[in-house]
């Protein structure tokens, strides 16, 4: 083993030793880093693990390009040729990715208390690990939609790209409600440091009937941030999503702009005349432009329980991007112990959050008794029911509701607690008659929700 291969061994068993405070032998890795990072001329702060990576830089500009080679660690070596590490690159390189990673796990992120300031030089730090990672800014912590990058799949053994998205994402909600939010947002400073998350927007909302004044404004600031983000990348899929498909049985419209003249050429051949060099066109052809349209209704129910904020957000966002779309009347219903009609908010998926009231109770019956009153034409009509199924009733009779608004002709979607991760808590006997009647639970991805209306619509 050559030395420099050691001395890389000695980085990172220091980089464990200070992630987890392990104390008997952390001094001798200290000495020893102390050692290599003299020996390559790199400043003894790359190891204080209470500086942000991004205030050392600022110090000694002359890391950055250390910072900013990280990712050729994990890129593979060129075909037919040996990647090669043993050299005094690898090591600066080795100090700034276990500069980075003390940041976003070590013991700053274990503080009692963390700061507005400390959790945005948190986030940054996570924004450093995902670019060496291969992944776009913010996806791996947040996991939103259509915002992933390449990713390390396959080149980290043990630990996947899921893996570190749900580590990530317990660790922020942890940080999160450490915080002492109420003090952070009647400072519009502070307020302005905090990074928007589902984490951080569930604690709002949560305790947004004790906020007031400075401390509302700036919560609500952020819940706005978080939507329009979100409603960003949303946009784009449902777009794909739902764009006409061409119907064959409507006659296209006889307009030049419909003319097909490739396909008008071709069908007139056997009229040239080779004599006068001119085609005799007898028959245009056109081109079909006529798509089939949406249903004229669709009817979203999301239970609203304490456990569905991160479905509640999504069809929220989800809801009002499907009415802005012609052609299509979208009702939004909300529920838990009771159930509240927020189509008149639909449109904007703020207002809608800000009116919902995060609890306990599961009263499926009575948001299905209201929400067959909205069905007039079942044949146009699509339903999507978003829950984990869990119901305070033993004879289950949103079941059997269920099975009767799909035996009427309405397309019943029932869909898991929307998660970005795919993951879902599911109550087993909905799962398993849902199955049996044609009408399986889809998992609790948006994208498989937008591909699935897509499919239906």
């Amino acid at each position: 083993m050559s030395e420099t291969t050691k001395e890389r061994q000695v980085i990172f068993w220091r980089l464990l030793s200070a992630t987890f405070t392990m104390e008997p032998s952390q001094s001798n890795l200290e000495s020893l880093t102390e050692e290599i990072v003299d020996s390559i001329d790199m400043p003894r702060d790359i190891m204080d693990s209470r500086e942000a990576p991004e205030t050392l830089m600022e110090r000694y500009p002359e890391v950055k390009p250390d910072f900013d080679a990280i990712e050729a660690m994990f890129a593979p070596a060129e075909e037919g040729k040996e990647k090669v590490l043993d050299d005094e690159s690898d090591l600066r390189r080795g100090l700034a990715y276990s500069k980075i990673l003390l940041s976003v796990m070590g013991p700053n992120s274990m503080a009692r208390e963390m700061s507005a300031a400390g959790y945005s030089e948190w986030c940054k730090a996570v924004g450093m690990f995902e670019k060496c990672l291969g992944f776009a800014p913010g996806s791996l912590r947040s996991g939103r939609p259509g915002m992933m990058g390449p990713g390390v799949s396959g080149m980290t053994p043990g630990v996947s790209d899921a893996d570190l998205q749900a580590g990530l994402k317990t660790l922020e909600g942890d940080i999160i409600k450490r915080m002492k939010l109420r003090e952070v947002l009647k400072d519009d400073r502070m307020a302005a440091q905090l990074s928007p998350s589902i984490e951080l927007v569930e604690e709002l909302l949560r305790d947004k009937s004790n906020l007031s004044g400075n401390a509302l404004k700036n919560a609500k600031m952020l819940i706005r941030s978080y939507v329009d983000q979100v409603a960003e990348v949303l946009k784009t899929q449902v777009r794909q999503a739902v764009k006409g498909r061409v119907d064959r049985s409507i006659p296209p419209k006889r307009v030049f702009r419909n003319l097909d003249l490739k396909k008008t050429l071709w069908k007139n051949l056997t009229n040239y005349d080779p004599n006068e060099k001119k085609l005799y066109v007898d028959r245009l052809f056109y081109r079909q432009t006529g798509s089939k349209t949406m249903p004229e209704k669709l009817i979203v129910v999301v239970d609203q329980s304490g456990s569905m904020l991160n479905s509640m957000v999504q069809t929220a966002i989800l809801a009002s991007i499907f009415s802005s779309l012609p052609r299509v009347d979208v009702v939004l219903i909300a529920f838990d112990h009771n159930f509240v009609d927020l189509t008149d908010w639909v449109r904007d998926p703020f207002e809608v959050l800000m009116r919902t009231n995060l609890g306990g109770g599961n009263e499926g019956p009575k948001a299905m008794t209201y929400a067959q009153t909205k069905i007039v034409e079942p044949k146009h009509t699509t339903m999507v029911w978003i829950s984990d199924f869990y119901e305070f009733h033993n004879d289950r009779p949103l079941f059997e509701m269920i099975k009767a608004v799909k035996e009427s002709g309405v397309r019943f979607i029932p869909v898991g607690a929307l998660q970005s991760s795919g993951y879902f808590n599911l109550n087993e006997f909905f799962r398993v008659r849902l199955k049996e009647i044609g009408t399986p639970v889809l998992s609790g991805n948006i994208k498989k929700l937008i591909h699935e209306l897509r499919d239906l619509l």
